[in-house]
């Protein structure tokens, strides 16, 4: 059976544990009515737009 010769440090088990690595920036895309940036698969949150439905009522003020 495979036993480890070395303790791990915390240190070292730490970094491995980290999702440092997983700091990418999200699925940014146009939206469709408005051109704003908006997050992928969510509902424009200047305009109200989704998939070219009216979702929510925005006023203009």
């Amino acid at each position: 059976m495979a036993v480890p010769k070395r303790k791990t440090s915390k240190a070292r088990r730490d970094k491995r544990r980290s999702n440092v690595w997983k700091l990418d920036m999200p699925g940014m895309v146009k939206c469709s009515h408005c051109g704003e940036y908006i997050l992928a698969h969510r509902v424009c949150k200047v305009c109200g737009y989704y998939k070219g439905k009216d979702i929510l009522k925005k006023e203009e003020a």
